[in-house]
């Protein structure tokens, strides 16, 4: 059997944990952090951990099969 290529843009984006969890990066984060209409609140938020919802998980480990 031939390998299966990864896709490009899923390798980019998201990570498998140890546990098999898909750990992913938040919307929003990258510019306009103070000042601008994002609250303490929302920007704490951001440093927490974000993982992709279990009806998407799937559909990103078949993106990451070597991950």
């Amino acid at each position: 059997m031939p390998k299966i290529k990864t896709h490009s843009g899923a390798k980019k984006r998201f990570k498998l944990t140890k546990n098999g969890k898909v750990k992913r990066g938040h919307a929003y984060r990258s510019h306009l952090l103070n000042g601008h209409g994002k609250t303490t609140k929302i920007k704490r938020g951001y440093r927490k951990n974000a993982y992709a919802d279990k009806t998407n998980a799937a559909a990103v480990k078949s993106m990451l099969p070597y991950a």
